[in-house]
Formats: C-alpha cells, sequence, structure tokens
C-alpha cells in the first residue's frame, strides 16, 4: 500500500461520532469566521490602494502586480501540497496553522518599508492562505449529506462577502485615522487570536461519513480509489507534472543566460519568476498526480474551472479595483468610500451567494446540470447591470433633468451595484460543490486545490493584474477616467465564464460521483 492511499480514517484521532444538528452548524459558523478572515486580509489592500500608490509611488499596474501575482503565485500552487497533506491528516491542525501564518504575514505588512518588501509580505500572505480553503471545503462536505451541501458551502461563502466588507470598512477607517500601516497590523493580530479557537473547537470529522450509505464491496471500492494498475493509474497526472517542471527549467535557464549574456527578448526576473512558478506548479501536481489523473479526464472539471476562473478575473479584479474607483469617479473620500463600499459588498455578496446555493440544490433534483448553469445566468446578467451602475449619472439622467444630485447618483449607483455584486458570488456554493463530488470522497481536498490552483492563478493573478495594466494603458487617451473603461473592457470574461458553464452542464452528469 503507498502513502497515497493511506487516509485519516486511519488515525487515532478521527473523530466517528455520528455530529449532532447544533454542533454540525456551529462548526460552520467557526468556518465562515476563518474564511472572513482569509478575506479580511486578502481584499484589505484593496481600499489602501490610493495610500499605498501614495507611498511607494506605484502605477495601477504594479499595485495590480501587488495585489495579484504576489499572492496568488504562492497561494495557488502551495495550495495543493497542504491539500494533499489534508487529504492525509487533520484538516483541523493545518487550517490552524494556516491562519496563524497568514495572519502574521499580514500584521508584517504594515511593517514594510519598500514596494519590494511589501511584495515579500504579500507572497507570505498566501503561503498562509494557501491551506485555508480546501479543507474547509472537505470540512463541509463530510459534516453536510449531499443535499445539504451547496447551500452549506454557499453559506461558508459568505465569508467572502462579509471579509470584504470588513476588510474594506475597517482597514478604510483605521487608515484614515490611523495610516496604513496601523490597519494592516491591527487586522492581522485578529486573525493570530482566532486561530486557537479553531484548533481548540472543531473535531475532524469521518471522511465520507454524510455520503449515501453504500454496499460492502462498492464501500471497498471507494475507500482505495486508486484504480489497478498503479503505473497506469497516475499517468495523466505524471505526465502534467513532467510538462510544468520542464517548462520551469527551461525558462529559468533562459533568465540564466539572458542575465549572463545580457541579450534577452524579456525581463529575466520575470522568466526566472515564471520558472520558479512553474517548477513549484510541476511538484504540486506530481505530489497530486493521482487525483489530477481522475479530474483532468473530466470535461466537467476543466469547464467548471476555466469558467470560475474567468468570473473571477471581474470577480477579484473589479473587488480590487472599485474603491479607487469609486475615489476617482465618484468623488468620495477613503473615508465615504469604506462606508460605502462595503455596503454594497456585504448586502450584495450575502443575498447573491445564498441565493445561488439554494437555487442549484432546488434545481439540482431535476438534474445536475443546474450547479453550473445557475451561475452561468447570473454572468450574463451581471455585465450590464455593472455598466449601467457605473453610469448611475446618465442613467438618472433619463428620469430627472441635469441628473439628478451628486447624493441621487450615489444612491442609485448603491442599489444597482448590488445586483452585479450578489449575481458575481453566485457560482461559489453550486460551483465547489459540483467539484466535491467530481472525486470520491478520500481526494476531496485535494481535488478543490487543483481547482483553485485554476481558479486563482487565472482569476486572481491575472485579474487584479489586468484591471491596473488596462487602467495605465488607457490612461493617455481617458485621463483620471481610464480605470472605468478598464473595467468595460474586462466584462467580455463574464460572457465568457457563462459559455463555459453552459458546456459544464451538459457534461456534469456523466463525470459525478456520488
Amino acid at each position: 500500500m503507498t502513502t497515497e492511499t493511506l487516509t485519516v480514517e486511519k488515525r487515532a484521532d478521527r473523530d466517528t461520532r455520528p455530529q449532532r444538528p447544533g454542533y454540525r452548524f456551529y462548526v460552520l459558523a467557526v468556518l465562515i469566521l476563518i474564511y472572513m478572515l482569509n478575506f479580511l486580509d486578502r481584499q484589505i489592500i484593496g481600499i489602501l490602494a490610493a495610500p499605498l500608490k501614495a507611498e511607494f509611488g506605484m502605477s495601477d499596474s504594479q499595485f495590480g502586480l501587488l495585489g495579484g501575482i504576489a499572492f496568488a503565485s504562492v497561494y495557488s500552487t502551495l495550495a495543493i501540497p497542504l491539500a494533499w497533506l489534508a487529504d492525509r491528516f487533520s484538516r483541523v491542525w493545518i487550517m490552524t496553522g494556516a491562519l496563524a501564518v497568514w495572519s502574521g504575514f499580514t500584521a508584517l505588512c504594515g511593517m514594510a518599508g519598500s514596494f519590494g518588501q511589501l511584495f515579500l509580505c504579500r507572497m507570505g500572505v498566501g503561503v498562509g492562505e494557501a491551506g485555508g480553503v480546501a479543507p474547509a471545503y472537505s470540512l463541509i462536505a463530510d459534516y453536510f449529506p449531499p443535499h445539504q451541501r451547496a447551500r452549506a458551502l454557499a453559506a461558508f461563502a459568505f465569508g467572502i462577502p462579509l471579509g470584504t466588507a470588513a476588510g474594506t470598512l475597517v482597514g478604510g477607517l483605521l487608515a484614515a485615522t490611523y495610516g496604513w500601516r496601523t490597519a494592516f497590523v491591527v487586522v492581522g493580530l485578529l486573525g493570530v487570536l482566532v486561530a486557537p479557537l479553531l484548533r481548540l473547537t472543531v473535531r475532524d470529522p469521518q471522511r465520507g461519513g454524510t455520503d449515501p450509505v453504500k454496499s460492502a464491496a462498492t464501500a471497498a471500492v471507494a475507500s482505495n480509489p486508486v484504480p489497478a494498475p498503479v503505473a497506469a493509474s497516475d499517468r495523466a497526472g505524471r505526465i502534467a507534472a513532467q510538462i510544468m517542471l520542464g517548462l520551469g527549467a527551461g525558462l529559468l535557464i533562459l533568465a540564466a543566460v539572458s542575465g549572463l549574456t545580457g541579450v534577452s527578448p524579456g525581463d529575466p526576473l520575470v522568466f526566472g519568476f515564471g520558472g520558479l512558478l512553474a517548477l513549484v506548479i510541476g511538484v504540486s501536481l506530481m505530489i497530486a498526480r493521482r487525483t489530477a489523473s481522475v479530474v483532468v479526464r473530466k470535461p466537467s472539471f476543466w469547464l467548471l474551472a476555466l469558467g470560475a476562473a474567468s468570473s473571477s478575473v471581474c470577480g477579484y479584479g473589479v473587488a480590487g479595483w472599485l474603491p479607487l474607483f469609486f475615489m476617482r469617479s465618484f468623488d468620495l473620500t477613503l473615508r465615504q468610500t469604506s462606508w460605502y463600499y462595503s455596503g454594497i459588498a456585504l448586502i450584495g455578496g450575502v443575498l447573491g451567494i445564498w441565493m445561488g446555493g439554494m437555487i442549484a440544490d432546488k434545481l439540482s433534483r431535476k438534474g445536475k446540470g443546474a450547479y453550473p448553469l445557475t451561475p452561468a445566468v447570473a454572468f450574463l446578467i451581471s455585465a450590464p447591470c455593472f455598466i449601467l451602475a457605473m453610469n448611475s449619472p446618465w442613467l438618472i439622467g433619463l428620469v430627472l433633468p441635469g441628473g439628478g444630485s451628486h447624493t441621487q447618483q450615489l444612491v442609485l449607483a448603491f442599489l444597482i451595484f448590488l445586483v452585479p455584486t450578489g449575481l458575481n458570488l453566485a457560482w461559489l456554493g453550486p460551483i465547489t460543490a459540483a467539484v466535491q463530488h467530481l472525486v470520491p470522497a478520500a481526494m476531496r481536498s485535494t481535488a478543490s486545490a487543483l481547482f483553485l490552483l485554476i481558479n486563482n492563478l487565472l482569476g486572481l493573478a491575472v485579474g487584479f493584474y489586468y484591471f491596473g495594466w488596462m487602467s495605465d494603458l488607457l490612461a493617455p487617451t481617458f485621463g483620471e477616467e481610464s480605470l472605468r473603461w478598464a473595467i468595460y473592457t474586462g466584462m467580455g470574461f463574464y460572457l465568457l465564464a457563462a459559455i463555459l458553464l453552459i458546456g459544464a452542464s451538459r457534461t456534469l452528469k456523466r463525470d459525478w460521483v456520488d
């Protein structure tokens, strides 16, 4: 028996007792709190854009690197080995350590003296947060039965609007009153203090304990999901890992040659960073090669992952840049933006996530395709709503002469922004629930991490940088309004996301694992 087939069920600390409903919801509440801190520390940088850009003299593109690739590169890649460990050892211990690490690095961001130091600290935040999400998905799947999972995962995703709203409000108010350094330190120390609560009060449940009861023969197969022969079972994952390792080695060689000879088609630092990133992905895929071999053969996995990633280009990007947009285009101060955007994120996000999970759970009784189809429809509605909200003066001018007062424009924009903010997050419950059912229970953490690798490398890294890069590109033409036009161009990613998820709705039933 290989180490990859050894599961946590054989450990002495495995809790096999039936979980009381009350305790089940307590665990969910704690996990929501942890996810809230996850996004608070991740998204606080958005409201701090103006003071950080002023402190370090950054362009929009540089700030896009700081908010995107600095965090997403390590967050996405390290999630796989940490999830691999979570499929074999205590998920609660891994999440506790992750919370302490990312919170500590958030506090260190407040002590950065240069752009480079802040970049490294943001990478440290990503290192910690890599162990905070995939194990939580797996825990929730083992605490809640299949017919409740989309709603439970949607409730878990409340941490996103709660954390975004808290990071925007608390971070903005602290920065406006005491400075941006204090904002980082305070929210970071908060996570360090909460870490013991997770470890001392949450138990690691039996894997697959809430799944449908199977016959003895079926259960035996499910407990050892790796098919024979072993040499063939991990072939697809091994090939994918070798491709990334080869790409990484090639980029590092190119960076070294460029640095020594001075002849280069691009920046040697970019080649070197890309090479290291490819090597880490390659090593991660090698570690997770058996789970990877299961999911890469399933069209649904690629359609779900790429569809979610396309939407996340806008989801992460717009969320990170809207505070600066409000200050530039709506003439709001830092303090006003903190209150204004935190209200949009909280109200719209909570309603959208819950409705997405609830609708998908109900419609899924008629067919598994409802899980991706629900967010696909949401994305088709989101894009025009974002554009209308950003043009509230023109919209209100159709009714009131002169476009109404500034307050009326802000109120109208607030109400319209609630719609796409909610719809933008409606995918979280349905899609993450569907990913849980692409593999057997013993592979769920790792499968989630593979999904998050694609979603975050393309969504978070590309999305946050894309809008900053496009804003700089359009600045000579549109000046201070360049960010507005950059956001317009990003709306096409919602259309792409909808197309991919509609495709997933047609393949999911065939790839589903009960």
